[in-house]
């Protein structure tokens, strides 16, 4: 894994001399915020070796490598997802890459339906901890030792400073920012009201089928991590409607807005 993971960081370098510190992953309908990035070299996924393709909805597929107020930065248009077919490592490639390239700080973005019915679709939500209800894990099979150690500590995976910085830089702007518990989900069907009343009763605030991979990835890798989810649904059973993918999609692009201007507030507070 570790050869591939380097010719890949090799191509990039090739084609862009950007040494990116700050790494920022684009969820469903919010691949918006790669368009403020300033100086961008794009490249595709299928250009990069290794790299899995994205085919889920809403996702680009993309890596963009520019900056922002003088903050180097690598953004992913896209990710990933189990419920692809693809294994753990796999998902979590493209996060091994931008460790490797140097990120020392990810901003992960995902949409989400809300189990805690004070949340509200459109809203944006940091992650505080999470549920691992994937059945599996990128650390799963012999450990990557120039990646992290065998046995990385999760207390702190959505790092406390960060989270302060969001809130912080959100209070700037005028958006609050709540916090709640992410449970993932594998997909990719959507939960179903039992599944729900389950998660509820296990803590969790926000449900979805991504990003505790890749936080598992970039913790072992010693890269601290927040996490910011919109909210596009009420989880099912708690309205008497159905849920759909292109609701999700059309959210997740009427928060973007909002996604952009918090980032632009706060990725130039992440390296100082």
């Amino acid at each position: 894994m570790i050869d591939d993971v380097d010719s890949a960081v090799a191509e990039i370098r090739r084609r862009s001399s950007h040494a990116p510190a700050v790494g920022v992953v684009l969820g469903s309908g919010l691949g918006a915020f790669a368009d403020a990035i300033e100086e961008p070299v794009e490249i595709p996924y299928g250009d990069i070796p290794g790299w899995p393709v994205a085919t889920a909805l809403g996702h680009a597929g993309a890596l963009v490598l520019g900056s922002l107020a003088g903050v180097p930065i690598a953004a992913m248009k896209g990710r990933a997802h189990l419920y692809e077919g693809l294994p753990a490592p796999r998902v979590v490639f493209g996060i091994r890459v931008l460790g490797r390239l140097g990120v020392d700080t990810l901003v992960l973005t995902n949409a989400c339906g809300a189990i805690d019915t004070s949340f509200s679709p459109g809203e944006l939500v940091a992650i505080s901890d999470h549920l691992n209800l994937q059945g599996t894990s990128p650390l799963v099979g012999p450990n990557e030792d120039a990646l992290g150690p065998r046995f990385p500590d999760m207390t702190n995976a959505y790092d406390p400073t960060l989270r302060a910085d969001a809130r912080a830089a959100a209070a700037r702007i005028g958006l609050e920012l709540r916090e709640g518990v992410y449970a993932a989900w594998l997909g990719p069907a959507f939960e179903t009201p039992a599944e729900i009343r389950m998660l509820r009763a296990l803590g969790a605030d926000l449900v979805g089928m991504s990003t505790v991979p890749e936080v598992l990835a970039a913790r072992h890798m010693g890269i601290r991590c927040l996490a910011l989810s919109c909210v596009t649904n009420m989880a099912a059973g708690i309205l008497p409607e159905p849920l759909d993918a292109d609701h999700v999609l059309r959210v997740g692009g009427q928060a973007a807005g909002a996604l952009t201007d918090l980032l632009r507030e706060l990725v130039p507070t992440l390296t100082a």
